[in-house]
């Protein structure tokens, strides 16, 4: 069997390798021609995939990565998976509202090459009625074929979870919705390669919900511990004890921790994805939205600590110099897609602070269309003389592989969005002295 991917990113290539290790053949598809001659160099440009696996599969012809995607056609594959991003537009007024400008191009790509018999899965998160609606459209419209009769189209959503060393693509149950039972039974077919756990959903709009309800349940709970935080703290509470109690209950508990903001590619965005479909149908989401607005006022509040912490020193946020620690928008991840460090490092730099990053992760920022202006930003290096001379470090993402002892002691002043100080001595009189929770 050989299959393409399309889209070789944090969720692409994972999938890729896995259905290589499952001795199914790879094409890679992506338009960004450094990253296939990086694969078909055997490197890897993403931290926790590991450059040697990709060689192995490179050189044993289970993998190879292309721009071409006349070899859909040429190489006769079987299935076709869409990993492709699936941003926001931003508008001047308003809510911001679904970009599905990559998934619709790779149809149009798709389109031209596609065979009968092929399947076309989507798995880029998405509002309920993409696959069956936009994407089928372009599709059926390019290639002058029917989905559910010629060639089969599903949706099943990804579910990665990079950073964590535990999680095994194959290992992770694979959700799939077929635009029609057939389809169903062509997509199970090939995920059934790679994947161990197959669950099968009655369409393609129960799947695309499903990957929704994921993570706007994660978005939510978020909400409630950064509002909690804000009550809380002005009763004299820490909100980090509190969960720390509070998850000991067996029954009827998850934890979730406060921090700057939401980031990655799914939870700051689902939300709106929803919510602008939900008024197509006439219908509001009046909590997941109010999450959103909780969740999109954190950066502020934090920056607003910072200067309070810095006022307890005698320092003015306009013109202190400010260290962001972590720019990725997770913890032991390279990936900084909608970090809330970015809105950090802005807020702080309009009220005249003269703002850094260090992440031992992302040594360079790499060019984006939402934060173009850092394009090129090298991170600080770590020692002793250059973070003692800033006034303040802002723990934005707390990367195992820094050291928070070195910060202690080197550091004037450190707002802890993470909790990650509390168990780090300083020299300070009091902890409160040098390190601020926020």
């Amino acid at each position: 069997m050989t299959i393409a991917i399309i889209g070789l990113g944090y969720v692409g290539l994972p999938l890729c390798l896995q259905f290589a290790r499952s001795g199914t053949r790879v094409l890679g598809l992506d338009i960004d021609a450094k990253k296939v001659r990086a694969l078909n160099a055997g490197r890897s440009y993403i931290k926790h995939i590991p450059a040697a696996e990709i060689k192995k599969f490179i050189r044993n012809g289970k993998f190879y990565a292309s721009e071409d995607f006349s070899q859909i056609a040429k190489q006769q594959v079987e299935a076709i998976l869409i990993c492709v991003p699936t941003p926001l537009k931003k508008k001047r007024a308003g809510a911001p509202e679904p970009d599905l400008s990559y998934v619709l191009k790779t149809g149009e790509s798709i389109a031209r090459h596609l065979q009968r018999g092929q399947v076309v899965v989507l798995e880029s998160t998405t509002y309920p009625g993409t696959t069956e609606n936009e994407l089928r459209h372009v599709l059926e419209h390019g290639s002058g074929l029917r989905a559910g009769r010629d060639f089969h189209l599903a949706f099943s959503p990804e579910r990665e979870d990079p950073g964590n060393p535990k999680s095994k693509v194959a290992e992770i149950p694979k959700v799939i919705g077929g635009y029609t039972p057939a389809c169903l039974a062509a997509a199970t077919k090939i995920y059934r390669k790679a994947i161990r756990k197959i669950i099968l959903v009655s369409n393609c709009r129960t799947a695309e919900a499903t990957k929704l309800l994921e993570n706007i349940f994660r978005a939510v709970n978020i909400a409630l511990v950064n509002e909690l935080k804000t009550v809380y703290g002005a009763m004299d509470i820490d909100i980090w004890e509190v969960i720390a109690a509070a998850r000991t209950k067996p029954f009827g508990f998850m934890p979730f921790y406060p921090g700057p903001g939401l980031g990655g590619h799914c939870i700051p965005i689902d939300p709106f994805y929803l919510a602008w479909r939900a008024r197509q149908f006439g219908q509001q989401t009046r909590f997941v939205e109010l999450a959103g607005e909780i969740n999109t006022a954190m950066p502020e509040k934090i920056v607003a600590r910072v200067a309070k912490a810095l006022a307890s020193t005698k320092k003015k946020l306009r013109g202190a110099r400010v260290l962001v620690l972590g720019l990725a928008y997770k913890a032991n991840v390279d990936d900084d897609r909608e970090s809330p460090s970015y809105v950090l490092m802005n807020l702080l730099e309009a009220r005249g602070a003269n703002v850094s990053y260090f992440d031992p992760n992302i040594r360079v920022i790499r060019p984006s269309r939402e934060h173009s202006h850092w394009a090129g930003t090298k991170s600080v290096k770590w020692n002793r003389k250059i973070i003692s001379s800033f006034d303040a470090v802002l723990i934005s993402t707390a990367h195992d592989g820094v050291n928070y002892k070195n910060l202690a002691d080197w550091a004037r002043l450190i707002v802890d969005t993470r909790n990650v100080m509390v168990k780090i001595k300083t020299h300070a009189r009091a902890a409160n002295d040098k390190v601020w929770k926020a």
